[in-house]
């Protein structure tokens, strides 16, 4: 059922005009082709299983974040450093979550720490697409060239303007609540610019 839908819509698209197609696919252009690329689709099985995660999306990116953008133990848990040993809070999931102290000599702590890191070449959240960092020096530019040439900055912009016009800003600083502007933009190429450098490029 969702691949017939899929390919109905897909079918939809074509005919009205809102399927675009560019680079490598712009032989789908054709009807001929189109209806042969369509009518091989059907040959293969579509598995589909989608299922809402329980504590909805923000539960889930909750989730996620604590892997992305946490370090293996907060600082809350550390309790005491002394005698070369550390005291840190552990939870103790065999026994209802309790709450527990553990006690390790600072050399046993940070080993157990460091298995946490990952290995050379490995990082937590990798780019694909045009946001791949091979790529999006190059990929980024052609997004922004294809929006300029489909009107929609245009667009953003006026929707902006009107939504400025009924009501008060809402992009306010969490600190002070004054209004916050845009005061440089800046490229791709100027992104890779001001990343930081390469360990192997640093100073020992």
């Amino acid at each position: 059922m969702f691949r017939g839908k899929f390919v109905a819509g897909l079918k939809s698209a074509f005919h009205t005009g809102t399927l675009q197609f560019y680079g490598n696919l712009a032989p789908l252009a054709a009807q001929g082709t189109f209806t042969s690329w369509l009518r091989l689709l059907f040959r293969h099985d579509w598995v589909v299983y989608a299922k809402r995660p329980f504590g909805g999306p923000e539960h889930a990116l909750r989730y996620l974040g604590a892997y992305t953008h946490r370090v293996a133990i907060s600082n809350h848990r550390l309790v005491a450093l002394a005698n070369s040993n550390v005291t840190f809070r552990w939870r103790d999931s065999a026994h209802a979550n309790k709450k527990r102290l553990m006690t390790l000599p600072v050399d046993e702590f940070l080993r157990r720490f460091l298995l946490h890191l990952l290995p050379r070449g490995f990082v937590r959240i990798r780019n694909f697409g045009f946001l791949a960092n091979r790529y999006r020096a190059a990929l980024l530019p052609l997004c922004f060239h294809l929006f300029h040439s489909a009107g929609l900055p245009r667009q953003i912009e006026a929707a902006q303007t009107s939504t400025h016009t009924r009501s008060a800003p809402l992009w306010n600083c969490p600190v002070c609540g004054g209004t916050m502007h845009v005061v440089e933009h800046l490229s791709a190429a100027q992104l890779l610019l001001r990343s930081p450098p390469l360990s192997r490029e640093c100073a020992a």
